[in-house]
């Protein structure tokens, strides 16, 4: 009874996040509210604020948590392969056609709701970073990458074009974009990689 309990918790709480992210594609994030994602949903509106606390809660979530897989490292002993691989994934899930206006308003309401902006900070962007720096750590060690290669500053030097292009600029976050950010990073910082792309 408890197992089923729980798949028909956790079966919900994943018709709740398709629900806000399908919604809030078809009318934008102003216009969503927890009533019409609760109707749309088949769940009370106390069954969702239980489980998150606000509106931008929820969104992070359903952003996040449906496409937790595509946000991870590959290591295939190539670093520009890897990072090429890995922003690609996540530049085209996150800041692509589909996701792109609800990533930017989650950003926007971490400005406001410094509840969102925790959770957006603990969720996705401290680990992607860790994760960055870690795979950059382990190309270092094996020799890819000078030993004197500033792991944090890389880290800055990736991150800050995609979000400044995103966020201020709106211009659309392209594999070319992405090829030529990386190009100059490895190019300003050090001896760019090997890569069999």
């Amino acid at each position: 009874m408890t197992t089923a309990r729980a798949r028909r918790g956790a079966d919900l709480t994943e018709a709740i996040m398709r629900t806000t992210l399908q919604l809030g594609q078809e009318i934008g994030y102003a216009k969503l509210s927890i009533e019409a994602i609760a109707a749309r949903a088949g769940a009370g509106k106390h069954t969702i604020y239980r489980r998150w606390s606000s509106k931008g809660a929820l969104l992070l979530d359903s952003l996040l948590s449906l496409h937790a897989s595509e946000l991870d490292y590959p290591d295939t002993g190539d670093i520009l392969a890897d990072l090429r691989t890995q922003i690609y994934s996540a530049v085209d899930h996150l800041a692509g056609p589909e996701f792109r206006q609800l990533f930017q308003a989650l950003v926007g309401e971490a400005q406001q709701d410094p509840q969102v902006a925790a959770a957006l900070n603990e969720r996705f962007i401290a680990p992607q970073a860790r994760k960055t720096v870690a795979r950059l750590e382990r190309a270092r060690e094996q020799g890819q990458l000078a030993p004197d290669f500033d792991l944090d500053l890389a880290m800055a030097v990736l991150s800050g074009p995609l979000y400044f292009q995103l966020l201020i600029t709106q211009e659309p976050l392209t594999h070319d974009y992405i090829d030529r950010l990386l190009n100059a990073l490895f190019a300003g910082m050090g001896p760019r990689p090997h890569s069999a792309a």
